[in-house]
């Protein structure tokens, strides 16, 4: 069952992206899909790490979080940007309690996704992060953008 539902959401997602509706690349499309299936499965690279689709749901409303936060960081980098002497460079290393490397991947990139910080490394469960501001660090260390990142281990 799961495979199907993860093949259903990866051909959704050609659709979406392609927009096609003519019967031959449909066609394409679903043969593609299948292809990628079966390699998956031959190459053994679809583990229990990897979010499953019962986390589809908290993904979207991480990725809706996430939008929220990309888009009050630019407004602060441009705030940083016509008052220069607010930037204040910075770097720090960030703990994060997630429990899967995917979490700790995806809590990693989020941070880089988000104008005006950058994740430089990820070792364990600290990340060492560049910020502009003191006050990027200090919001990064409040832990709330990593309590909303889902875990394979909240969900089961």
């Amino acid at each position: 069952m799961h495979t199907i539902i993860s093949a259903i959401l990866i051909f959704l997602f050609w659709f979406i992206l392609s927009g096609h509706t003519s019967p031959l690349l449909i066609g394409l499309g679903v043969f593609s899909t299948l292809l990628t299936m079966y390699l998956s499965h031959r190459m053994n690279i679809i583990d229990r790490d990897t979010y499953s689709v019962h986390m589809s749901l908290r993904l979207l409303k991480y990725y809706l979080y996430l939008a929220k936060e990309i888009i009050v960081a630019n407004l602060d980098v441009m705030k940083k940007i016509m008052a220069p002497t607010t930037i204040d460079p910075k770097i720090a290393k960030i703990p994060t309690a997630k429990q899967s490397d995917v979490s700790k991947v995806t809590y990693a990139n989020s941070i880089t996704l988000t104008p005006g910080t950058v994740t430089m490394d990820l070792q364990d469960d600290e990340i060492m992060v560049y910020a502009l501001s003191q006050e990027a660090i200090d919001d990064l260390l409040t832990g709330r953008m990593a309590s909303k990142v889902p875990d394979n281990e909240e969900i089961s």
